[in-house]
């Protein structure tokens, strides 16, 4: 089996892990199962998956506490699949190194679908990538332009540190006080407004339909990403 579909389930409650994993081995993944932080850092070292679906209510230690120790000593991404609802949570979890948060109950296709979109990010390593692009623009990292269907678009070094922001991790939730700190600086983390007004204006010169946006995404209460 190839590693790059090769998936860690790490959950306490077995109903779940069996329906997780029949959903995966349906789709075509390999999968991993483990009900506590020992168990899935050990899985995680003996066979290197490409992505884990961790739960934060794990019985050894808290699930935020294995997204950490993931995101530092492996290169798998992690999704966080938990009935913790809260904004505090999310974004605890994502300033972590999680790539994406859903909430139980969940839309097994939509998981699935955002299980291939955190693999796609992997594979391509966006780290190195030096145009990026979606629906009819193309952001040329290296030589800090952006184009849309072909013509050159202006932006003011916010909204190009912003909009270059989201695409180095496209399709991830990079989360208000990452954004905050990074282009405005340590003494604005709590500046939201900024962020909206900054993205308001990307919308406006960017989307296909500013007032129903399809590519600059907001996450209310957690911060913004880029989809394609």
């Amino acid at each position: 089996m190839n590693d790059a579909l090769r998936v860690l389930v790490v959950d306490d409650e077995a109903q779940i892990r069996r329906l997780l994993c029949a959903a995966l081995r349906r789709a075509g993944y390999e999968t991993i199962e483990a009900e506590t932080v020992r168990e899935a850092l050990h899985m995680n070292e003996l066979c290197h998956p490409a992505a884990a679906l961790v739960d934060l209510g794990l019985a050894d230690r808290d699930g935020l506490e294995l997204v950490a120790l993931l995101a530092k000593s492996s290169t798998c991404a992690v999704i966080v699949i938990s009935a913790r609802d809260a904004t505090s949570e999310k974004v605890a979890a994502l300033d972590l190194g999680a790539v994406d948060y859903m909430t139980k109950p969940f839309d097994t296709e939509e998981l699935l679908a955002r299980l291939r979109s955190a693999l796609r990010r992997r594979q391509s390593n966006l780290s190195e990538t030096e145009i990026v692009h979606f629906a009819d623009v193309e952001i040329d990292l290296s030589a800090r332009m952006v184009r849309k269907s072909g013509h050159e678009v202006h932006l003011t070094p916010k909204e190009y540190a912003l909009l270059a922001a989201l695409a180095a991790h496209i399709g991830r939730v990079i989360t208000h006080a990452n954004l905050l700190k990074s282009i405005w600086g340590p003494a604005h983390v709590e500046d939201i407004e900024y962020l909206r007004v900054t993205a308001r204006s990307l919308r406006l010169k960017l989307e296909p339909v500013p007032s129903r946006p399809k590519h600059i995404r907001n996450e209310p209460g957690v911060g913004y990403r880029l989809c394609e």
